[in-house]
């Protein structure tokens, strides 16, 4: 049996779109309340009865989250243009390496926005 399995994880913070066009509203300072959410997909082990233990997903993602939570993005490696396409594909770097099976990252900075990431 094959499944998916999703586990979302919070954080605010603040950016700078440095790249967008100098009246860009983006261009200023601003925040977003950001919900990630990361799949997992493989086979349900028949003795767990679950593909992955979701605390290993919470061990290799929440120092990220706390390096990130009330941040300035900005000032990350890798994060110094922080669109969500960008944080996306940092978070995968992060993480495919710890987390066997990664699937798809999703990264919503409002509730009406938001960038799919399934890897290179």
């Amino acid at each position: 049996m094959r499944a998916r399995l999703t586990k979302d994880y919070r954080f605010e913070a603040a950016q700078t779109l440095p790249k967008v066009p100098p009246t860009h509203k983006c261009g200023r300072m601003h925040g977003h309340s950001f919900l990630i959410e990361i799949s997992i997909e493989g086979e349900v082990n028949p003795d767990t009865g679950w593909i992955y233990d979701h605390a290993e997903i919470s061990r290799a993602m929440n120092p990220l989250v706390e390096q990130l939570d009330h941040a300035y993005l900005n000032e990350i490696p890798g994060l110094e243009n922080p669109t969500i396409e960008l944080m996306a594909a940092w978070f995968w770097q992060k993480l495919a390496p710890q987390v066997p099976g990664l699937a798809e990252i999703v990264i919503h900075e409002t509730p009406t926005a938001r960038c799919s990431y399934r890897g290179e």
